[in-house]
């Protein structure tokens, strides 16, 4: 029975890294290096999530909350004044985000069939604060 944050590390953090990397790509035109440096991964890696072979589990480029958390995230990396820690609270916002508007139960249901996801309040709990 995998619980949510093994659902979340599997798809909700690609979903975000993927977006990241496109954002920082797009709109400040860093190179792979430069944002696998930032975010800590590899230069493959951000090269997965910026051609679609990673990351495309589900789409949070349309929530208008993860849009401004990934905005804000990719303004400070890109000013460098970022700690690792702040990196994961952004990280951490976002995806306290997509499990409270329940974005993510579909995912949940596919690891486990019998997850009842109309009666699952496990991601819109106030325990479910994940996160430092």
């Amino acid at each position: 029975m995998p619980i949510p944050c093994e659902v979340a590390v599997k798809s909700v953090i690609p979903a975000l890294r993927a977006y990241v990397a496109k954002e920082l790509t797009q709109s400040y035109g860093l190179k792979q290096t430069d944002i696998a440096k930032l975010l800590g991964i590899t230069q493959t890696a951000v090269s997965k999530y910026t051609t679609h072979a990673r990351g495309i589990v589900l789409q949070v480029e349309t929530i208008d909350e993860v849009q401004l958390i990934v905005k804000e995230m990719c303004l400070s990396l890109v000013n460098e004044d970022m700690t690792r820690n702040e990196l994961i609270r952004y990280f951490c916002a976002a995806c306290r985000t997509i499990r409270r508007k329940r974005l993510m139960c579909e995912l949940c249901k596919r690891s486990d069939p019998a997850i009842d996801i109309h009666q699952c309040v496990i991601c819109i709990s106030e325990f479910s604060t994940c996160g430092p």
